[in-house]
């Protein structure tokens, strides 16, 4: 591959459908993306990408049952203590002061580094774009410097996303970092993610490296 995105984004969808179609309960799915996560992780890391966005749950997602909540909860719980054991610098990224946050993830509201913090991960967790971009309508605007996400978003820390891959076969962004995925190249994988395959992102970076990529110009 001539070029590497240095940010993918992640969505992790089809969790659910997943478990559906194999007898299970929906809540069976959410832990079955753990492994998955952890493995396009080190394939980034091995490739030279420098950022990974992976989605969690979006305030939205707290609609579904407490069932469900809980599990996906756990998920993001658990998903982080594996990577405690990554070199990765790690940022959670959502609303920490409702209730639907776990408390057990607030300490990584503030970026914190994981062994040698070789790449850096930013986990959407109770992650809603409305929040996301609520200061800017409550400030003086300002123009952020060319290439540079505007300072005055939440999500300011999480850099401009190249390429993201959305597993699950939906075509849509879910509301996943609309200012960082402005000028972002989508890939679809129509398995489910816990049906990961290497070959998948294997195959998105191939398709990445075709496009004509001219932010505009």
């Amino acid at each position: 591959m001539a070029r590497i995105p240095r940010h993918i984004g992640i969505i992790p969808d089809g969790n659910r459908r997943w478990a559906v179609a194999r007898g299970l309960p929906k809540k069976a799915g959410y832990e079955s993306g753990l492994l998955p996560g952890l493995e396009v992780l080190r394939l980034c890391t091995n490739i030279g990408v420098k950022e990974v966005t992976t989605y969690g749950f979006t305030q939205d997602n707290t609609k579904r049952t407490k069932e469900q909540r809980r599990a996906f909860q756990k998920a993001c719980i658990d998903g982080v203590e594996m990577l405690k054991l990554e070199d990765a610098c790690l940022l959670v990224v959502g609303d920490s002061n409702s209730p639907m946050f776990p408390q057990e993830l607030r300490p990584y509201t503030k970026r914190t580094k994981f062994g040698t913090g070789k790449i850096k991960v930013n986990f959407l967790v109770n992650y809603d774009w409305q929040w996301d971009l609520k200061p800017l309508f409550a400030q003086p605007k300002s123009t952020p410097q060319s290439g540079n996400v505007n300072t005055q978003i939440r999500s300011s820390d999480v850099s401009r996303i190249d390429l993201i891959i959305r597993w699950g076969g939906r075509r849509r962004l879910s509301g996943f970092m609309p200012v960082q995925s402005v000028y972002s190249d989508i890939y679809i994988v129509d398995d489910y993610w816990p049906d990961f395959k290497p070959e998948h992102f294997f195959a998105a970076l191939d398709w990445y490296d075709k496009q004509d990529i001219t932010l505009g110009g």
